[in-house]
This record gives structure tokens, sequence and C-alpha cells, in this order.
């Protein structure tokens, strides 16, 4: 394996171990805030997918960046949806 390819594991597991600690640390009522902000960061991520595949070095890094822009659309829309269902337990229940 060469150098630049450890580091990168390295510094993915270390964020991983780093994470889980984080999100172990929150309470429960924290969590839908937590889910905000995360969603504010996946959609940072899809403005890096589009750039990516706006380049147009090769076809490869189109079709790669094209495919990012699908599965982090997907990753927002999905934590948003999630994030509203999280809401919506809080909210107070209609009595008839």
């Amino acid at each position: 394996m060469t150098e630049a390819l450890i580091a990168a594991l390295f510094v993915f597991v270390l964020a991983s171990f780093t994470g889980f600690e984080i999100i172990n640390k929150i309470p429960p009522t924290l969590h839908t805030p937590l889910m905000s902000g995360s969603n504010a960061i996946s959609g940072i991520a899809v403005l890096g997918a589009i750039v990516a595949s706006g380049a147009r070095e090769t076809n490869l890094s189109v079709i790669m960046g094209l495919i990012a822009v699908v599965l982090a659309t997907i990753n927002v829309v999905g934590g948003f949806l999630v994030t509203d269902r999280m809401l919506q337990m809080f909210k107070k229940k209609a009595t008839s």
C-alpha cells in the first residue's frame, strides 16, 4: 500500500471513532438539531459532486460525478424526511 492510502485509511478510522463517540454522548433530545446540521453538510457534498461532474476531464469523471450527485441528493432528501418525522413526534396530537 502506498503511504497516501495508509494516511487516508488512518484519517477515516480516526474520524469514524470520533464520530461514534460524539454521537453516543449526545442526549436524544438533541438528535433532531444534529440531523439538521448534518443535512446542511450533505448539501455541501451535493455542491462538490456537481463541481466534480462539471470538470469534464474524462468520461469516467463525469459519470462518477453524476453518480455522486444522485447519491448525495438521496442522502439529503432522506435526511430531511427523517428529520421531519422526528419533529412530528414532538408535536401535540389533536384531541377529538
